[in-house]
């Protein structure tokens, strides 16, 4: 090899060694058909990343957010002008308390609460058995038992409705708080997701654990559940959400007034002796909060869940 060539080698990888210059976009070698521009750092990247989270965040929280402003404004203020005010002119918390003096909202809080508890109970504890149960131990029918529980899921919850509402009538649970929590109180999506969070914990871990002379329950207790904390969290926070939230099977179970769930009774606020889109917002409200202080409680927890998911699953 020749000096001029040995110069020439080498000032090419020089040049592909330099740094290149401040604000331009640049594409990693291993990450093909990746956009230079949204991938980089660089201005036109930031713009079009904040661009895409302001859009998301006004379809997601704008709804919300327009609740909120409606149910802060006064008798005075028109909600249904063309020109669209969210800041309230005259903001009033008098809306709130006529959701209190139409309806129960406390005592049908209570009931939703009592229903929101029960399932999360039932959740926790009946998928972490049922996961642990497909993931570690080994059973004549296992997949079958597996590919049962994949196929719940292709039907949609209104095919079986009606199933579920004869079936509960004839055990006598009808117009009952534990017929509304009995049919949810173990989902068979919490049971594959505690499934493939057991799955992803290390064998030789729980093989030591055996030759130690741990009995099974031991080792999802001491070995099993310390790992899986986050995806607990995930399960809790959607088991309240689903039970808080569900209007159409508390409808058709519950035909006492004194047994109504909070979402069912505040379809007592737009009635014939009641229609105020300001009070309405407001039992919305009220409804919602509960809900953001579990999320704000365990949003570490639901974090680190949907993180263990990313990474294992």
């Amino acid at each position: 090899m020749t000096a001029t060539t040995a110069e020439d080698s080498r000032e090419r990888e020089t040049r592909g060694k330099r740094p290149a210059r401040r604000g331009t976009a640049v594409r990693h070698p291993d990450r093909k058909g990746r956009s230079p521009i949204f991938d980089a750092p660089t201005p036109h990247g930031l713009v079009l990343r904040y661009t895409a989270l302001v859009i998301v965040l006004l379809i997601s929280i704008g709804p919300m957010l327009w609740e909120l402003s409606t149910s802060l404004k006064s008798k005075a203020e028109d909600v249904y002008t063309q020109n669209i005010q969210l800041l309230p002119h005259h903001p009033t918390l008098g809306n709130y308390g006529e959701v209190q003096n139409t309806i129960p909202v406390w005592h049908f809080a209570v009931n939703s609460l009592t229903v929101a508890v029960i399932n999360v109970t039932g959740n926790v504890i009946g998928a972490t058995l049922a996961g642990y149960v497909l993931a570690r131990l080994k059973f004549k029918g296992r997949k079958l038992l597996l590919g049962v529980f994949v196929a719940t899921l292709i039907l949609p919850a209104e095919v079986t409705i009606i199933s579920k509402f004869q079936m509960i009538t004839s055990m006598g649970l009808g117009d009952s708080i534990l017929g509304v929590c009995l049919p949810d109180m173990i989902a068979m999506t919490n049971v594959l997701l505690m499934r493939n969070a057991f799955m992803a914990l290390p064998k030789e871990v729980e093989e030591a654990a055996i030759i130690d002379g741990a009995t099974v329950l031991q080792r999802m207790r001491y070995v099993g559940l310390p790992s899986v904390k986050g995806t607990l969290s995930v399960i809790s926070i959607f088991a309240f959400i689903g039970a808080w939230d569900d209007f159409l099977w508390p409808l058709l179970v519950l035909q006492s007034p004194n047994k109504l769930t909070l979402t069912v009774g505040l379809s007592y606020l737009n009635g014939q002796w009641s229609h105020d889109p300001r009070t309405i917002a407001a039992g919305t409200m009220m409804a919602l909060l509960p809900i953001l202080a579990l999320f704000l409680i365990l949003q570490r927890y639901f974090f680190r869940g949907v993180a263990e998911g990313a990474i294992k699953g």
